[in-house]
């Protein structure tokens, strides 16, 4: 097998194909959606070298990073014009996966009855970053899925793991005994 080529100069005038061949627009709702997707794959990537080598969340985190692939395959496939694949699906047991180390983490975290400024550690604030770029993620989906229908098991993975990622920003800064930083609403 050749080595692929890089560049094809099919895109040099705006446009993309998704899984099919169907040409889209570059800026088409579809594309943003799995763009930003790939964009939060890319932010998890740097997450996960900020995290110590023998967390118990990198290999949860390498798992959805697989599983984000799974949703810009969905998201990259137009259904009226290609069958999804069998590799382009989100299972409840992703989702159950992602719940259950919330609620392992939910246990150990202190009472949260202020809201809390992004911060604390590195690895806590890139945390805080990814979940930021998830909850854009949702809204790109959402903006797809007002055109097109979107399978509820994508958004509920989407939602998620935007919790997950704000619970873990927590649980870092508590592990590494950093203090969070409260909104001080009165901006003194």
């Amino acid at each position: 097998m050749g080595k692929s080529k890089i560049y094809t100069k099919t895109g040099d005038r705006g446009q993309t194909s998704l899984v099919g061949g169907k040409r889209i627009s570059k800026c088409d709702v579809r594309l943003e959606a799995y763009g930003t997707v790939d964009e939060l794959n890319a932010h998890l990537g740097m997450l996960i070298t900020s995290l110590p080598v023998l967390s118990s969340d990198t290999e949860l985190l390498q798992f959805i990073q697989n599983k984000l692939f799974v949703v810009g395959s969905y998201l990259a496939t137009d259904t009226s014009f290609t069958e999804l694949r069998e590799a382009s699906h989100i299972k409840i047991t992703d989702i159950e996966r992602i719940e259950r180390r919330i609620d392992e983490i939910d246990r150990v975290l202190p009472p949260l009855n202020r809201f809390i400024l992004p911060g604390g550690v590195p690895a806590a604030a890139k945390a805080h970053i990814c979940r930021t770029v998830c909850r854009r993620a949702e809204r790109r989906i959402c903006a797809v899925a007002e055109q097109n229908d979107i399978d509820d098991l994508i958004l509920r993975f989407i939602n998620r793991l935007s919790d997950y990622l704000f619970v873990l920003s927590r649980f870092i800064n508590v592990e590494e005994g950093t203090e969070e930083i409260y909104w001080n609403k009165s901006c003194e």
